[in-house]
């Protein structure tokens, strides 16, 4: 995951609100698709970018739905829901 896909304005809509970010574990990953179990129960799809076969199965994972960033092994990049 290239941390470049991420904008200024991203990570300053993260910072502005903690709370929402879900932590989950990768159950399926593609080139462009992931998809996570979030600890909450839920289950979606994310179009990741620049995933390129970093993101395995199994893996933790935590995701800002507002500020659309997936953080995984302290990485950031893009995500949003398929």
């Amino acid at each position: 995951m290239s941390p470049t896909t991420v904008l200024p304005i991203q990570r300053v809509m993260a910072s502005a609100a903690p709370g929402a970010w879900r932590d989950g574990i990768v159950l399926e990953t593609g080139v462009t698709d992931t998809v996570v179990a979030f600890l909450d129960g839920d289950v979606q799809r994310l179009r990741v970018a620049g995933a390129d076969g970093v993101l395995s199965v199994g893996d933790p994972v935590a995701h800002h739905p507002v500020a659309e960033i997936l953080s995984a092994g302290g990485r950031q990049t893009t995500a949003r829901s398929a």
